[in-house]
């Protein structure tokens, strides 16, 4: 699997920590910032990773910043992408499983990096179920091609 990447600077400690952990499963990571702890503004690094994953560079993308949230708001703004904000291995799977979504978002001020690390494993090892969330999920991607300016 190939998985993009990006924090910013508040996060930024976190990425490291996962791109380590991913590695050493073998995962290929890409990192799209912030490539350092200078001040960053996550909404470039977002809009980076979620264009990456709608173009099929990568099947998936994590993106962290404090709380997560305006990073999942970003990402969520490309056509196509599905980002979820998951604190808690149970949504990671969810978020997966029931909404196939291709974004992890996390908040480094919100958990540490061995919650982190789970929330990571549980989203990795689930796949889209299908079943009765099929057609919740055609009817996201309607919605979100209805309400895309073009």
């Amino acid at each position: 699997m190939r998985i993009a990447i990006g924090a910013d600077d508040a996060a930024y400690d976190l990425k490291e920590i996962l791109k380590t952990f991913l590695a050493a499963k073998g995962v290929e990571v890409v990192d799209y910032g912030a490539f350092d702890k200078s001040p960053s503004l996550y909404p470039d690094i977002a809009v980076k990773v979620a264009e990456a994953v709608a173009e099929g560079k990568h099947e998936r993308g994590i993106l962290m910043c404090g709380t997560g949230i305006g990073m999942a708001i970003t990402a969520n703004k490309v056509p196509g992408i599905r980002a979820a904000t998951c604190h808690d291995t149970y949504s990671a799977e969810r978020a997966r499983k029931s909404n196939d979504a291709q974004i992890l978002t996390m908040g480094a001020r919100v958990i540490g990096p061995e919650l982190a690390k789970t929330i990571v494993d549980a989203w990795l090892k689930s796949e889209f179920e299908g079943g009765g969330s099929t057609k919740k999920v055609e009817r996201i991607v309607e919605y979100d091609k209805k309400y895309r300016k073009k």
